[in-house]
């Protein structure tokens, strides 16, 4: 070899390895961008018109989280009808005689309109003087102003659900204290729910087939939830391979500017967390 290309190849030895130093330092920042649905509070929902994938958030609703996965491990879901379905409003099921009022065995539940969140576990995107709002998780919530937080003796934040697009609130009577085991998936903003239902998650896989259920009160020829499942009751290899965008990295910041640019008109329900699976 001579010596010319004895010291392209050292070059090319050097270039090679700045490159994958370069990689191995990004590997840890990019993955931190990102965040594992947990299996445990993952609930999957097989429909006439595909999977829904939903993101339980217990710290907003622990008996209302508690209930719905129970009554999924029970089989109670399987085969009911998404008996009442509104365009821009909701997608209702989750009652055992296919329209309203229907109701497990089980008692009600207490009303969980808001919580309590431990520190750290809001992400706040959007300040104002009497309000904020933020995610916990891919939920969007809103809560008490920094002020009156700041005020706060144990340090947890009040806050509640906001229901924007995929959220998924408990049905009920008109006794707040009646929820049971109906469900409904947002399919359009409603703010007016906030504080008025209980929220337990948002919808992060899935969201067309939630849009392309037939629409009625009842509909024509309802959809069905064919089966429902918690995801870590499922093999490994069986469980869906999602990922959420973690509130300190920078798909989640993009998504968050993005929204912003709406100027004055910006909501909580324009920010739209990002997902990747593989």
């Amino acid at each position: 070899m001579t010596e010319t290309g004895g010291a392209v190849v050292h070059l090319y030895m050097i270039v090679r390895a700045l490159a994958l130093a370069a990689s191995l330092a990004a590997t840890p920042a990019l993955a931190a961008d990102w965040r594992p649905l947990d299996p445990e509070n993952t609930l999957l929902i097989d429909t006439t018109k595909g999977r829904v994938v939903i993101e339980l958030r217990p710290e907003l609703a622990p008996q209302g989280v508690a209930r719905v996965k129970r009554l999924a491990r029970d089989g109670l879901y399987h085969g009911l009808q998404f008996h009442r379905v509104i365009d821009g409003f909701v997608a209702q099921t989750g009652n055992p005689n296919h329209r309203d009022g229907g109701v497990s065995a089980l008692p009600d539940l207490p009303p969980e309109f808001t919580a309590r969140l431990e520190p750290g576990l809001a992400a706040i995107v959007n300040e104002r003087s009497d309000s904020r709002d933020g995610f916990a998780g891919a939920v969007p919530i809103q809560t008490v102003s920094a002020d009156e937080a700041a005020r706060s003796t144990d340090r947890r934040l009040r806050a509640w659900g906001a229901y924007c697009p995929g959220v998924v609130g408990l049905g009920r009577q008109a006794d707040p204290g009646s929820a049971n085991s109906e469900f409904f998936i947002m399919r359009g903003a409603a703010r007016r729910l906030d504080h008025e239902y209980t929220v337990i998650g948002r919808v992060v896989s899935g969201q067309p087939a939630v849009m392309a259920l037939a629409v009625g009160e009842p509909p024509k020829v309802p959809d069905l939830m064919l089966k429902v499942q918690i995801a870590a009751d499922l093999a490994i290899e069986a469980r869906p391979r999602i990922e959420i965008a973690d509130p300190a990295g920078a798909p989640f910041r993009d998504a968050v500017s993005r929204a912003r640019a709406r100027g004055a008109g910006f909501s909580i329900c324009d920010v739209e967390i990002p997902v990747r699976t593989f």
